[in-house]
């Protein structure tokens, strides 16, 4: 019998998310207030008031997303709601650590800052692309990507028959026909700022590790597994090596979600804004019981 927190990753944001959290807690009051300071630009006022197309900037999503799920995560625990392990999707992973106390959320903070940003300058310097294909197996899609010229990688094995791939633009436009071709149902182009999961994030992988051999990393309090090995870690050195090593390498989703289950996992909550992991969870097996916490509402109902 086991509880996990899911924390969700760029794609779930949305203009208003953590406005009722800030009206109605003196913790998220307080986070806000330190997340302006650190990022040195008004989150609050890009997560509350939009435009959405601001918000969908890595640089502004990727710290959005992370308050709002220590938030949360933090009133769950508060009120005695605790998990006995934690993912994340991508960024999520940094706020499950945060979670799981490996470091705290000013710490957390500051490496999303760098992560977003480096992940937006390498998407600047070296253009690329992701998209989803939709009802093609694993290694039907590793095939397909094989077989291209250029840089395309499978960079998320979200739940069976739906692989998202990274890459060059052309080589993901490439193999985005040739996965129509191979009998994928859908293929669906990406509205994202760079090719996130894949070699071309290496500039964007030598700035975060910088910073993350240079701050103080605890072992976490409970297991969190990794996108990139899909097990359970605590150790700091395991820790900072799945963060360095994420930037580049897939996430590994459905094998997370399975492992947790074999582990004794039996209900999975999604902590953060949008139901994308919910969806996912019921995607790799039907009978896990999900649920999620996006609002004040619902953490006084969990």
């Amino acid at each position: 019998m086991g509880l996990a927190f899911l924390c969700p990753g760029q794609g779930s944001q949305k203009v208003g998310m953590g406005q009722d959290l800030f009206e109605n807690s003196n913790l998220a009051k307080s986070h806000f207030e330190t997340a302006n300071e650190i990022l040195g630009v008004d989150i609050q006022d890009i997560m509350f008031n939009g435009p959405d197309e601001t918000l969908k900037q890595t640089q502004y999503t990727q710290p959005a997303l992370y308050i709002v799920s220590v938030i949360i995560g933090s009133l769950l625990t508060d009120k005695g709601l605790k998990p006995t392990s934690a993912a994340g999707h991508s960024l999520g992973e940094y706020s499950a650590y945060t979670l799981a106390g490996a470091f705290d959320f000013e710490t957390g903070l500051k490496l999303v800052k760098v992560r977003a940003n480096s992940m937006q300058k390498s998407g600047e310097d070296q253009p690329g692309t992701m998209a989803a294909i939709i009802g093609l197996e694993d290694d039907e899609v590793q095939n397909v990507t094989d077989k291209i010229s250029g840089i395309v990688v499978a960079a998320n094995f979200n739940s069976p028959g739906q692989v998202v791939i990274s890459g060059e633009i052309d080589a993901v436009n490439s193999a985005m026909t040739a996965a129509k071709e191979n009998g994928a149902r859908m293929v669906i182009p990406l509205n994202v700022s760079g090719a996130f999961h894949s070699p071309l994030m290496t500039s964007a992988r030598e700035q975060l590790a910088e910073m993350i051999n240079s701050i103080e990393i605890r072992d976490s309090m409970i297991p969190v597994y990794s996108n990139v090995s899909a097990d359970p870690i605590i150790q700091t050195n395991d820790i900072k090596h799945a963060m360095i090593s994420q930037l580049e390498n897939p996430v590994l989703w459905s094998q997370t979600i399975l492992n947790m289950t074999q582990n004794g996992i039996d209900h999975f909550m999604e902590v953060g804004t949008g139901r994308v992991l919910q969806g996912l969870c019921k995607r790799i097996n039907r009978s896990l019981t999900t649920s999620g916490v996006e609002n004040w509402e619902q953490i006084g109902n969990a």
